[in-house]
């Protein structure tokens, strides 16, 4: 039984993964909309994002909870 998959949508995927993802499907202008954060809105780029979305833990919740809600509008799920 220790085979058991997690039921966590967000074990085993990086942050760099999620924010990867998330960009490639919203773009960084809907996703400024979607969480208004500066990293995504003022000269975007994937490395700044992740630079401030590691040290910013409320941030980071808001994308990973996006990431589980779009994860079934992802063209490979």
């Amino acid at each position: 039984m220790e085979n058991q998959k997690s039921k966590d949508p967000l074990h085993g995927v990086t942050l760099q993964a999620i924010v990867e993802k998330l960009v490639y499907y919203y773009g960084f202008d809907t996703l400024g909309e979607l969480i208004s954060i500066k990293c995504f809105t003022e000269n975007p780029s994937i490395k700044s994002s992740l630079t401030f979305l590691r040290k910013t833990d409320w941030a980071r919740k808001k994308v990973e909870e996006l990431y589980v809600k779009s994860l079934s509008k992802f063209p490979e799920n």
